[in-house]
């Protein structure tokens, strides 16, 4: 990680919303998921949140070499989107604890806020992190 990882950092992303985004989609394999509304997936919403964490920090990191997962969401979803409008999320770095990065996340639709809350994530040295999730999946395998 450089320096320049401190807490302050401020991003805006926006999206989009198309129906490959929306609540059907999230599952076709479920029956349920198919007749509920076509609105923004919280699943997907949840994504684009930490999709505009990761923007936020990519500079600050040793990319691609060194990159996040997320650990931790707390995130409310507070209004429905269509297809067609387009989300923006505001995200702020709050904290660096080490490997730890805190989030503030807000996420708008132009009409509504459609979420807010907060969002951990770690820093990672992708290559270990490969090995170890290669290994759990042999371990799991020859079970």
């Amino acid at each position: 990680m450089k320096d320049s990882l401190i807490a302050g950092i401020h991003y805006r992303h926006t999206f989009v919303v198309s129906k490959a985004k929306t609540v059907p989609a999230i599952y076709p394999e479920s029956p349920d998921f198919l007749i509920m509304p076509e609105v923004f997936a919280t699943g997907f919403l949840v994504g684009f949140l930490e999709w505009a964490c990761i923007l936020a920090i990519k500079p600050h990191l040793d990319w691609p070499h060194e990159q996040t997962v997320g650990t931790h969401i707390k995130v409310s979803h507070l209004a429905a989107t269509p297809p067609g409008m387009t989300v923006t999320a505001d995200v702020v770095l709050l904290a660096v604890e080490g490997r730890k990065l805190i989030f503030s996340v807000e996420a708008h639709d132009g009409v509504d806020l459609i979420s807010s809350g907060m969002h951990e994530r770690h820093i990672i040295n992708k290559e270990k992190f490969d090995a170890k999730t290669q290994a759990k999946l042999s371990a799991g395998l020859s079970q």
